[in-house]
């Protein structure tokens, strides 16, 4: 301020406000409307049906497990495209996040041409329509959200400590897990929890390839598919339940990010490269 005056206003227009609240409204009406759709008084025993328990529980297993073969997989494939310079990287790239845009149909159809018993590996791995063949369906379609975010943030963050690190004589290895996934762990935290929630929602790929048996392939999604022909209230139920996970997963991503950047913020640069000179 000067002489008691205010200086300029930041600010949007109005008009983006609006706008934004239109898009809002547009995500949050046809869930209202579902949610006004439950039959409350039988809500508890909809969702509580061996069926329906059964394809949560397993929708919960596999999507952590393959949440974790995100992890194991993805993260390596984002550190060779962010920090690795070799000929037909777009091309890598692009062939890494085509799940991302291809229909998931046409996915299950690939793993099922590949792991099929008449598929390319010839019947060696023939895991089609079983458990994990929904474990490889949700890893497929989930892996690229892990990659995507882990790259940007690790070409955000830049190479300068990494070249510190190995500069005062840290290995390879070292500069890695004491420099370079401190640095970008929130990105790897919110990109599995995105990875997780794409894998629990996934339906195309799974069904083409894994099937839909009971208490083995049928995951949540595949559950609510065939209630909505037999029992309407039911898939409307089961679908609240997951979308209330959903939200669950959201906003401990967003809580997951909000604890970690504090954290990261209090590591000072001298700090990670020591720590790197230490293990040299």
């Amino acid at each position: 301020m000067n002489g008691g005056t205010a200086g300029p206003r930041l600010g949007v227009p109005r008009w983006i406000v609006v706008v934004a609240a239109i898009g809002a409204l547009f995500v949050l009406l046809p869930l209202v409307a579902m949610a006004a759709r439950v039959d409350w008084a039988e809500f508890i025993p909809l969702i509580t049906s061996p069926s329906s328990v059964d394809a949560l529980l397993l929708s919960l297993r596999t999507s952590l497990i393959a949440t974790a073969a995100c992890l194991v997989l993805g993260v390596p494939m984002a550190i060779v495209l962010a920090r690795v310079p070799f000929a037909g990287r777009r091309v890598v790239r692009a062939v890494v996040l085509l799940p991302l845009v291809l229909p998931p149909v046409v996915g299950g159809l690939a793993l099922l041409a590949l792991y099929g018993r008449r598929g390319l590996l010839g019947g060696t791995l023939d895991v089609a329509f079983s458990t994990p063949a929904v474990i490889i369906a949700q890893t497929f379609v989930a892996l690229p959200f892990l990659v995507l975010s882990l790259e940007g943030a690790l070409r955000a963050s830049g190479e300068r400590y990494e070249a510190v690190a190995a500069t005062l004589g840290a290995r390879p290895s070292a500069v890695l897990f004491r420099v370079t996934l401190p640095l970008v762990l929130p990105a790897v935290v919110s990109g599995a929890i995105l990875s997780f929630a794409r894998a629990l929602g996934e339906f195309g790929a799974t069904l083409t390839f894994a099937g839909s048996l009971q208490g083995v392939t049928r995951t949540l999604p595949l559950e609510i598919y065939l209630q909505r022909e037999t029992d309407p209230h039911a898939a409307v139920a089961l679908s609240l339940v997951l979308v209330a996970v959903a939200i669950v997963v959201v906003a401990v991503a967003h809580g997951a990010g909000e604890r970690v950047r504090p954290w990261r913020s209090r590591r000072r640069p001298a700090d990670t490269t020591a720590h790197a000179e230490a293990a040299a």
